[in-house]
């Protein structure tokens, strides 16, 4: 059986530190389907605790909802539902119950309910959750509402947290251990679900695929508009956007043109796709700050995937045909050469942690100038050395993996890093004669190495 709660280790571990305080605010949030209800449950465990899930409705249906949760858990003969008028008075009835976890969840609901809301939580948490053992964590789906009325300088709670925590989805290392299966199945899965654990369970192995994207009744079928209508007021054209990116139109001219949006507007569009964590802006890894060499990339894993195949196979889908299913594997095999890019990053970096690499990385990125292009470069500015490495989703022979290294070097000629010491390496799904490129001194790597890390615990491919 897969695992279902697995990293969050530096989380939890803030969480419990702040426990160990008087009292606590602490706001947590990030896209849906991420984890944040289950990272609460896993912090409150046996602690005294109040969860409330806060409903799309009004505030005394909510206020009512949240008592019926207070008097589960401290319950008197003289109170019912409707006793408290105001969350006020509910959070000065749990002060006197000693020290206490307080969750709300979804609390932009409660914003939408009422704005005056965020005065009145202002006013708890200044006067009775810093003067009593609550520890009060507020969540929510929607980042850019958490981001703007909770956390923001124009907010009445702004500056009165003890921390916060933006949830991302699971790196690979950690969504290979939570799916337990072999290597080069978790890449094809986490191509698709991208690290989110909703998603990943949902898969015991690829062709799941079938059944949750490329089905009308299939969870993943219909979840971007989910995603996208809970953040954004005119999600039609943020998802013409993303199809154009999915598309493989990644500079901003070739965006505006495809869209048809001007370039004036288009600038706002991206900035708030890039804020809610749905894209971003990469820039070659050795170019100044303000460089103009921008490019685009759509880094929630599971909305590449959903405008680059479910839309284009909706017609099919809706009919309920898989005509489509050989055409789709042989550009899903094209796709994961920019997953298996993004796969690869993450291996390199925890190999650096364990110095296991020839430099300590400072930088790491992606280089390009004109046509010509490196998938991996990572930089160490303090001792001016350099390790290149290209990524490839295949198996390579020895020869071919000879001749993509002896290219790198070719390619370092025009990085402009003149002075630096330079190192070239590679990783595939397999090297072929890896051994002796090493004793060559190129770096080679493939899915056998990745097992150094193994999160499925020792499962292999079949």
């Amino acid at each position: 059986m897969p695992i279902t709660f697995v990293d969050r280790e530096s989380e939890i571990e803030f969480m419990e530190r702040l426990w160990e305080g008087e009292n606590a605010f602490l706001p947590i949030y990030g896209r849906r389907r991420v984890g944040k209800t289950r990272l609460v449950g896993e912090f409150m465990g046996d602690k005294p605790s109040v969860y409330y899930l806060a409903r799309n409705s009004t505030y005394h249906d909510n206020l009512r909802g949240f008592t019926r949760e207070v008097l589960k858990v401290h319950s008197s003969p003289f109170l019912n539902e409707s006793s408290f008028s105001s969350f006020e008075e509910a959070f000065r009835y749990i002060a006197e119950k000693g020290k206490v976890v307080v969750v709300i969840d979804e609390f932009p609901y409660l914003i939408q309910s009422d704005k005056r809301i965020l005065s009145e939580f202002q006013y708890i948490v200044d006067e009775i959750v810093r003067n009593s053992g609550i520890y009060l964590i507020l969540v929510g789906s929607s980042v850019g509402m958490m981001e703007e009325h909770v956390l923001g300088q124009k907010s009445p709670l702004y500056g009165r947290r003890d921390g916060q925590i933006k949830l991302g989805p699971l790196d690979f290392f950690s969504s290979w251990k939570l799916l337990g299966v072999g290597v080069e199945e978790a890449v094809k899965i986490y191509g698709v679900t991208g690290g989110v654990p909703a998603y990943l369970l949902l898969f015991s192995h690829f062709e799941d695929i079938k059944r949750v994207a490329f089905s009308k009744h299939g969870f993943l079928y219909a979840e971007a508009d989910f995603l996208l209508s809970s953040e954004l007021r005119e999600p039609r054209t943020y998802k013409l956007i993303l199809k154009a990116i999915a598309e493989g139109k990644i500079r901003f001219n070739e965006i505006s043109t495809y869209t048809g949006i001007p370039r004036s507007n288009l600038f706002k569009y991206l900035e708030v796709l890039e804020r809610l964590g749905f894209v971003r802006r990469e820039t070659p890894v050795t170019a100044p700050p303000k460089t103009k060499h921008t490019r685009y990339r759509i880094s929630d894993r599971y909305l590449a995937f959903y405008f680059r195949f479910v839309e284009r196979y909706r017609d099919e889908i809706e009919l309920e045909s898989l005509d489509f299913w050989e055409e789709f594997l042989k550009g899903y095999s094209t796709y994961l050469g920019s997953v298996f890019e993004e796969v690869s990053r993450e291996f390199l970096v925890r190999l650096g942690r364990e110095g296991k690499l020839p430099l300590r990385p400072s930088r790491l990125g992606r280089w390009w100038h004109k046509n010509e292009e490196i998938d991996i470069v990572a930089l160490d500015e303090r001792e001016k050395r350099a390790l290149l490495v290209e990524v490839k989703w295949k198996e390579l022979g020895e020869r071919e993996a000879r001749g993509i290294l002896k290219d790198l070097e070719r390619k370092a000629g025009l990085m402009g890093l003149e002075g630096w010491g330079k190192g070239y390496g590679l990783v595939a799904k397999e090297v072929m004669g890896k051994e002796r490129l090493r004793r060559e001194g190129w770096f080679a790597w493939d899915l056998e190495d990745f097992m150094e890390f193994d999160g499925a615990g020792g499962h292999e491919d079949p």
